[in-house]
């Protein structure tokens, strides 16, 4: 009888972990059910001079008192530079994956990097994306890395940040020849940032939607006490652009913000100069002042030059590409504008756009009115479009809040002429465009040197003080030809 009692007591016992153990294994199914990581982003922070690799560890938790069944964890871009080990099997990938009640795992993350190869190979900023899928909900962790030796500027960690660069108003000089590579928003204040001669300005923009609000990352931005001087020149131009270099993204714009001007900022100059693939090309502030010569801007979301209440001048320019204007002024302000091919294909917006007020409410019965004074000299102001002149004035008080003159350009206009007579009143020897007339070498090509044809060659004024074309090729004296661009036997 005691052994047939004990015998009972085996399987009763037997029973109850078998019943235990299932019950032990009994996985949530909750969508309420959320992950937690040991970080949001993963940074792969190493220099990398050689080829190398580095590994980090991520932990997965889960938090809470129920057992979850992990449906999936993958690389979701997979760009080959990122390898995995989850939980101790290696892999970019792994389905059914569990984590017990309050227990975590780990994830292995390893990058193996060459900064040799080619930009378009090894970019400046690598990144990639772990996918977590619970239960149905997906949830993220961002991968980054570093596969160019550059300067990193301001730092490595500054995506989605703003940092400040400051000299107690000395001089801080970029002259290094490894590229500088700008993440975030960098503030130039109470010091000036001289940039030298064929210097590599690579940003790295994006969305971000932090405590200051939604904004697009990737900003140069000087401020009231702060100065840039980029002194590029003919044969070593500087050249600011997005830092995705992959061919698919060559031509791409809005990939970064804007180098833009704070209000009250003076004294900035920038020469031979290439601004490209932003949603913006070059941002002023009210008050701000900048000279811009030997400057092309191209390939931007928005407008190329926008310069509100400023004071802008601009010499042997060119602007293309852009989604927007190619130059906005915009509640007045003073602008001299010489030399400069304004050329505005391919979308609904006017080349050239001035006005000399602001609105503050959708029917603007809310606004202020800000003196306008700018000249366009020798300039084409030209695009597809039949109005590529936009003139508004929000007051018609008369020609001290809105002063004009379009001296010696190639403009396209068809409604203003009848709508604002005073637009040819202050045309002087200006020429309208003829589209059957040859003009360009190849604009589909972006090539804007002047056809050995083209309808603007002598036809714009000599200025004494510009006697060089974009190209450095001297003007004619007597002659000189409309644009940025002297015709020297293209």
């Amino acid at each position: 009888m005691n052994n047939l009692l004990r015998l009972w007591v085996f399987l009763l016992v037997g029973l109850a972990v078998v019943l235990w153990s299932c019950k032990d294994d009994d996985f949530s199914t909750s969508e309420a059910i959320q992950l937690s990581f040991s970080s949001d982003t993963l940074r792969l922070d190493t220099v990398f001079t050689e080829r190398g690799s580095a590994t980090y560890i991520l932990k997965a938790y889960n938090e809470s008192d129920d057992h979850v069944m992990i449906e999936s964890i993958k690389l979701l871009d997979d760009t080959g530079f990122f390898r995995l080990n989850i939980d101790g099997i290696p892999g970019n990938e792994s389905k059914d994956v569990p984590i017990y009640a309050n227990d975590s795992i780990y994830i292995f993350c390893e990058v193996t990097i060459d900064p040799d190869q080619p930009l378009s190979v090894s970019p400046f900023i690598i990144q990639d994306r772990i996918e977590f899928v619970t239960n149905g909900n997906a949830q993220i962790v961002h991968l980054e890395a570093w596969g160019q030796n550059a300067n990193y500027f301001p730092s490595r960690s500054n995506q989605q940040n703003i940092a400040r660069l400051t000299c107690a108003n000395s001089e801080i000089v970029w002259d290094d020849e490894k590229p500088y590579v700008l993440y975030g928003v960098l503030l130039v204040d109470s010091c000036t940032l001289r940039i030298l001669a064929g210097r590599q300005i690579y940003v790295h923009g994006g969305i971000v939607n932090n405590d200051i609000g939604l904004y697009n990352d990737g900003i140069l931005f000087i401020q009231a006490n702060g100065r840039l001087l980029l002194e590029g020149t003919l044969d070593a131009p500087i050249i600011i652009q997005d830092d995705r270099l992959e061919p698919a993204f060559d031509d791409a714009p809005g990939q970064w913000s804007a180098l833009r001007f704070g209000p009250g900022s003076t004294g900035n100059r920038i020469t031979h100069t290439i601004i490209k693939n932003s949603i913006v090309g070059v941002q002023m502030d009210s008050l701000s002042e900048a000279d811009l010569s030997h400057v092309e801007i191209y390939n931007t979301a928005g407008s190329g030059v926008v310069a509100v209440h400023a004071n802008l001048e601009m010499q042997n320019c060119l602007v293309h590409n852009n989604g927007g204007n190619s130059l906005a002024i915009l509640h007045g302000g003073f602008a001299r504008i010489s030399y400069c091919t304004f050329a505005n294909y391919g979308n609904e917006n006017e080349s050239i756009r001035m006005s000399n007020f602001r609105c503050y409410d959708p029917l603007c019965e809310s606004f202020s009115v800000n003196g306008l004074n700018a000249a366009i000299v020798n300039s084409m102001v030209i695009g597809d479009d039949t109005d590529e002149i936009a003139l508004l004035d929000g007051t018609n008080d008369g020609p001290e809040d809105f002063t004009f003159v379009f001296d010696h350009c190639l403009y396209r206009a068809n409604r203003l002429p009848d709508d604002d007579p005073t637009f040819l009143e202050n045309c002087t020897n200006c020429l309208e465009l003829d589209r059957n007339a040859p003009l360009f070498v190849d604009r589909l090509e972006g090539d804007y040197h002047l056809d050995t044809l083209s309808q603007v060659e002598g036809l714009a004024r000599p200025i004494p003080t510009i006697i060089l074309d974009k190209d450095e090729i001297p003007r004619d004296a007597s002659t000189p030809d409309i644009g940025c661009f002297e015709y020297n036997g293209y």
